[in-house]
């Protein structure tokens, strides 16, 4: 998860305040030090509390699928241990403040493609065939148009048009919707158990 530093003006500057919520890492703003929870990006104690960030949309991929789109793309390199959770085990998270939806990775792997609608919002959450641990959170408006997403012989396609699409960017590949793009939307990942805590009227998707 991505969010703006800017609010109310100000540009905020934040450091790792050490404890976990809802088994995510929190945040100190350095002028008011109020906590803020990092998935939400939402000020949870201090004279913040309630306050909350804009969220930027992301891509979960690998470095290398990165770096094939992106050749001249600069990454810090640090030394880290293995991760000590699966993303299989794990809830994609989409939020657009007045209704929060969830769907489990597992679902998403065996069908490729979910569509729905979150707060009014014609969403795709798309895992990339040819390799699921890609995943993003796409727009299926054009327009006016409604674009409904299915993954049919390992390729993203569009119902209506059969147009085949790139299932992390977006962006139109191949038939009457080429060089289309369908805008990316904010999504991040949580445990099963700690979604309740982030999102208590939250609703989980299900087939």
């Amino acid at each position: 998860m991505v969010h703006r530093r800017q609010l109310d003006g100000q540009t905020l500057v934040f450091g790792v305040h050490g404890a976990l919520w809802g088994n995510a890492m929190t945040w100190w703003d350095h002028d008011t030090g109020s906590i803020w929870s990092q998935p939400i990006g939402e000020a949870i104690a201090g004279p913040r509390k309630g306050a909350k960030l804009e969220a930027f949309p992301v891509n979960f991929t690998t470095w290398d699928a990165w770096r094939g789109a992106h050749p001249q793309t600069l990454a810090m390199d640090v030394e880290a241990g293995i991760t000590g959770f699966d993303l299989e085990e794990m809830l994609i998270v989409v939020d657009f403040g007045t209704e929060a939806a969830a769907y489990p990775v597992t679902d998403l792997q065996r069908l490729g493609v979910i569509n729905d609608e979150v707060a009014g919002v014609k969403i795709a959450v798309v895992s990339d065939p040819a390799n699921p641990v890609r995943w993003s959170v796409l727009s299926r408006m054009l327009d006016d148009q409604v674009v409904d997403l299915e993954v049919r012989d390992g390729l993203l396609i569009d119902v209506g048009t059969g147009s085949v699409w790139d299932p992390v960017r977006g962006l139109g590949r191949e038939g009457p919707l080429a060089d289309e793009i369908l805008d990316s939307l904010p999504g991040f990942t949580v445990f099963p158990g700690d979604y309740a805590t982030f999102f208590p009227d939250g609703r989980v998707w299900k087939p």
